[in-house]
């Protein structure tokens, strides 16, 4: 366990309201090793995490969350975000069973008022929200980071013209990390020289093997069978995802 003194102080976000400046970069830090011994223990986003600590911590100490609302978009940058919200003493639980959500999650906490993971969806959520609170006569803020890859999606370009063309108060923070899974494994593929083509067919392959093994589960009322069937499955997708980012040839692939 890591020597947090300054985050042991914190249990909710009102807590860092009072800290100066010297304190909130101390704070930072001791979130920053909160969040790597947690992963460490539970597995998880770790990178995307990593990249939004300043931020969470900054978000949390000017917005008076969760009065303000705080939406993160992809979900799993935040980590951070749930060790200041009053969930540090769950945070080793993260994607275990009965544990803390991997994503934001409404049940889980009035900081998570929007329930999201992948992707795109905070401009267009936070835009309703804004809306509803107007119509409603609450003054409160509504803060969108979207980052790690979530700019990318079309959903995010509409979102952000429809809020372009209302007079809504509505802050779009975007945490440009030049983060995108599609274009990771682009440039892994592209170096492995695994071409469009390859990984289409590829793809189509395991397609066929799911749909195969679906209509054999379907016509078969045995939960071991099933078991064993959404196992090669997972397996499958598996040996997918590690071919297509290892190099290997279609030739062997295929033979």
């Amino acid at each position: 366990m890591p020597d947090t003194p300054l985050l042991d102080q914190v249990h909710i976000p009102a807590d860092t309201r009072g800290f100066d400046i010297p304190q909130l970069r101390q704070l930072a830090d001791e979130v920053r090793a909160e969040t790597i011994d947690a992963v460490s223990v539970t597995g998880g986003h770790l990178g995307a995490g990593l990249g939004v600590v300043e931020l969470t911590v900054a978000l949390h100490h000017v917005f008076e969350t969760p009065k303000d609302i705080l939406i993160w978009d992809v979900g799993h940058q935040c980590y951070p975000h749930k060790i200041l919200t009053g969930r540090r003493d769950r945070i080793r639980t993260l994607r275990q069973p009965g544990g803390l959500s991997g994503f934001t999650k409404r049940s889980e906490s009035e900081y998570d008022p929007f329930g999201a993971a992948h992707s795109s969806t905070s401009v267009s959520s936070g835009l309703g929200m804004a809306v509803a609170s107007e119509l409603q006569g609450r003054k409160r803020n509504v803060v969108a980071v979207i980052g790690d890859g979530a700019m990318s999606a079309g959903m995010s370009y509409e979102a952000m013209n429809n809020a372009g063309a209302m007079d809504v108060d509505l802050l779009v923070i975007l945490n440009d990390n030049n983060m995108s899974i599609i274009l990771l494994c682009e440039r892994e593929s592209s170096r492995n020289s695994i071409s469009p083509r390859q990984r289409s067919r590829c793809m189509r392959v395991f397609n066929n093997i799911v749909f195969a093994l679906s209509a054999v589960w379907i016509s078969c009322n045995s939960t071991t069978l099933a078991q064993h069937v959404e196992s090669i499955c997972s397996t499958s997708k598996n040996v997918m995802n590690i071919t297509l980012m290892s190099g290997i040839k279609e030739d062997d692939i295929f033979r």
